[in-house]
């Protein structure tokens, strides 16, 4: 499991897989939520602007992140 360090809560769920470098761009970030490729806390995600907060984790292309802050 790979830790995602945030300097601030809450961030859209969008923004982390794009800063993360699980996706090549916001929209192509922002697709993947939308086609329920992305989990949140175990559960399918479609809201692109989840707001996301320390000790989450998401799981997206069999990859899982666990959301930290810093």
């Amino acid at each position: 499991m790979k830790d995602v360090h945030i300097n601030r809560e809450p961030v859209e769920l969008y923004k982390i897989l794009k800063f993360e470098g699980m996706t090549e761009s916001g929209a192509e970030a922002k697709i993947a939520v939308a086609s329920g490729l992305v989990k949140v806390n175990g559960a399918t995600e479609t809201r692109k602007r989840k707001k996301i907060i320390s000790g989450d984790i998401i799981m997206y292309n069999n990859e899982k992140m666990y959301v930290r802050l810093v």
